[in-house]
């Protein structure tokens, strides 16, 4: 099997012309007509990934958020990123990014995993791309299967994702539950409403530019991450903001990944890291 082979899988699901303009997702390191030995998922390429994937026997490192997002002039291992580039090439290891085309998709999507671990029922894209038809589907049987169940099958593309819960929840203990859900360390949130949660919306990583659509859709909460101070402000009293945490939002996205090969090679060697990449540490 080649790399190409494992690509096309994952592109299925998330074809590369969905990322946002701004984003650096694809192959990175490697080439794509070279055998693959072995698969290693994670949120983040850095080097202590590289070496689990080397011990492991792997020579492809996909991950969610790209290594490079800005061109490298120098190769001299003065910043991680140089030095993770440098050691995957000295040794052979291809570094692969899946990233806003991951989150922009309804299927099998970043937002679609946060729904799922939350219990969400009918969701739907947040905010659906421009010429993008806005579909609601129940549930992900209900979608097309063409063997790898591509996005051409007129589900929505877009930003973000909003649905239901089975019942209605006080606030308090739908921040509880959004905490072990989603195992997160600490919840930042605005001020309690004391009103019923119903309606949530979420956003996988920074979401804070997705809360004029949370609002305007009545979304009672909004469960995502990387709010500022004064961007809390904008809730104005109408919803609850969840912010978990970057890292905390996404990190089910290595369970996603690699549910989506194994559907397709489950017999192939395919690793979920277990090297913990937040940067981020609470006392």
């Amino acid at each position: 099997m080649k790399i190409k082979d494992i690509l096309a899988v994952l592109e299925a699901v998330a074809p590369p012309h969905l990322q946002e303009s701004y984003d650096n997702a694809g192959l990175i390191v490697g080439h794509p007509e070279a055998e693959v030995t072995g698969v290693l998922f994670c949120l983040d390429s850095t080097e202590a990934v590289v070496e689990e994937a080397l011990a492991l026997g792997c020579n492809l490192v996909v991950a969610h958020h790209p290594i490079v997002f800005r061109g490298l002039k120098r190769f001299n291992g003065s910043s991680y990123v140089e030095r993770t580039v440098m050691q995957a090439i000295r040794h052979d290891v291809a570094l692969y990014a899946i990233h806003t085309n991951l989150d922009n998709v309804y299927y099998q999507g970043v937002n679609a995993k946060i729904a799922e671990k939350l219990g969400l029922g009918e969701t739907r894209i947040l905010s659906p791309r421009k010429g993008s038809p806005e579909s609601r589907v129940l549930s992900p049987e209900s979608a097309p299967d063409s063997g790898l169940r591509t996005q051409d099958s007129g589900l929505s593309t877009g930003a973000g994702m909003i649905g239901l819960l089975p019942q209605p929840m006080a606030e308090t203990d739908f921040l509880h539950h959004v905490k072990s859900a989603l195992q997160a360390s600490c919840v930042r949130h605005t001020a309690l409403r004391n009103k019923p949660v119903e309606k949530v919306a979420v956003c996988g990583g920074s979401g804070s530019f997705l809360l004029s659509e949370a609002l305007r859709t009545g979304a009672d909460a909004f469960v995502t991450a990387d709010f500022k101070y004064h961007e809390f402000f904008d809730a104005e009293d109408r919803l609850v903001i969840a912010d978990i945490g970057h890292y905390e939002s996404e990190q089910f996205t290595i369970e996603l990944l690699f549910d989506i090969v194994r559907e397709k090679f489950p017999t192939f060697a395919l690793h979920c890291t277990k090297v913990n990449t937040n940067p981020v540490f609470y006392l």
